[in-house]
């Protein structure tokens, strides 16, 4: 019978010297700066567009949907005309539209703790807040792909803004800079509810009331006194008000000026709030 000589593991195993020196051969890399991790998880939002495309159905035939429903449906009754109640209206439908798609990222903030995913996020040696920032870089995408398809739907129906190229597209720099600070909102939702059908549901009732007391579907003046007064103080008023004054070529600046007032007090206080609430889940 033929026996098998064990290797002699004494020779076999490295040397602790030899073992550190293999190890610390080579300088760490350096942590990456608070930019960069944010823009990382931002193409990471944009990945996650790339590889479920039916993400982009809320951002595509959803717009389409309203722009045509409202228009023909009340844009008669509304305006005498639906072409008339266009030049009305489509700035508002932006500002709606864009506004309401924004508390996905609540949604998808949610999803990722549910899977675990998030625990890894924070071993990691980046800046605490990119995984947030980047969530909202990477939506800031959808909100001009919408943006985008609403002006052609709008142009292709007879939408003439007077403010030509440069206003619209300052209208719409105003409504993502907006829509940017309202995630936060939405993100902490997303941190704090236990599930992404909750973030839905209480996300849908902050926008409804905010979206339809608003100034988007009709001139306030025909509204009772009291209801004027809280419609004058909503800041969906503000913006929508600000995006049509340059669309039309007549800027408002006090309406831009409280637009960016309030995109600024959203990102800094619920900023804040999502942050700390990050850090203690």
């Amino acid at each position: 019978m033929t026996t098998v000589k064990e290797p002699d593991l004494d020779l076999a195993a490295p040397k602790p010297d030899e073992l550190a020196g293999v190890l610390l051969a080579t300088e760490r890399p350096p942590r990456p700066s608070a930019l960069s991790a944010s823009f990382s998880f931002g193409w990471r939002a944009v990945l996650k567009i790339k590889h479920v495309p039916e993400q982009l159905f809320d951002v595509t035939a959803f717009p389409i949907m309203m722009t045509l429903m409202f228009t023909y449906l009340f844009g008669g009754a509304l305006a005498g005309s639906p072409t008339q109640y266009l030049q009305f209206f489509l700035p508002g439908i932006l500002a709606s539209s864009v506004v309401m798609i924004t508390m996905y990222t609540g949604v998808a903030v949610n999803t990722d703790i549910e899977k675990g995913v998030f625990d890894r996020f924070r071993t990691l040696p980046i800046w605490r807040p990119a995984p947030m920032v980047g969530y909202l870089l990477g939506d800031v995408l959808r909100y001009l792909i919408a943006s985008v398809v609403i002006m052609v739907v709008g142009l292709i129906l007879g939408f003439r803004p007077d403010g030509g190229i440069g206003g619209v597209a300052v209208g719409v720099l105003l409504l993502l800079v907006f829509s940017f600070g309202l995630s936060w909102v939405w993100t902490m939702f997303g941190l704090l509810l236990r599930s992404e059908k909750s973030v839905m549901g209480v996300s849908m009732m902050v926008i409804m009331p905010l979206t339809f007391l608003s100034n988007i579907y009709v001139d306030p003046s025909t509204m009772p006194g009291w209801l004027q007064a809280g419609v004058s103080a909503n800041p969906i008023s503000h913006l929508v008000t600000a995006v049509r004054s340059t669309m039309s070529g007549a800027w408002d600046g006090s309406a831009i000026m409280w637009t960016l007032i309030a995109a600024a007090a959203l990102t800094a206080v619920f900023g804040t709030l999502t942050m700390r609430l990050y850090n203690r889940k």
